[in-house]
């Protein structure tokens, strides 16, 4: 992939007391390049417990082609297309919100407890042209994975 339409991605997962900070952190590491740096803050919730938030922001092309290529993994990217109006705000920023426990197995995963924001490029920074990068960029990442159905039958 050698165009990269994104100005950045943010990750950010929230860690709460009953729950291991490490482990959430090799959930948000799952999108992310090796060594990369996760900062952790701590902050005391609304009944007293401990709610640390871990957050990365990429910023280099190439660690966003690294975020870019786990999310080639993604399922359900044919739903993550159809819903880019929905998913681009008026700020040329696309959300999805990835399952923290499929991330925690190495697994890419619509659900909760990852929060993913990319700024997309788009001049005009109009959210109609956002929505076009964007769908061309995960068209792409749909049409470059490997069809699962084509490799069972060259196995069978």
């Amino acid at each position: 992939m050698a165009r990269v339409p994104f100005h950045y991605v943010d990750l950010r997962a929230f860690s709460y007391a009953t729950e291991d900070d490490r482990r959430v952190e090799d959930a948000l590491r799952t999108f992310l390049p090796a060594e990369f740096e996760v900062d952790s803050r701590s902050v005391e919730g609304h009944n007293g417990d401990r709610i640390v938030t871990l957050s990365a922001r990429v910023e280099n092309a190439d660690d966003v082609r690294h975020v870019l290529s786990r999310l080639a993994d993604l399922r359900q990217i044919d739903r993550v297309l159809d819903e880019l109006d929905d998913r681009v705000n008026d700020n040329c920023a696309l959300f999805l919100r990835l399952d923290k426990q499929a991330a925690f197995g190495g697994r890419v995963s619509l659900g909760e407890g990852i929060t993913l924001r990319a700024k997309v490029e788009a001049y005009p920074a109009k959210q109609a042209h956002a929505v076009e990068n964007a769908h061309e960029v995960l068209s792409r990442l749909r049409d470059t994975e490997p069809d699962a159905d084509a490799d069972a039958a060259t196995t069978s």
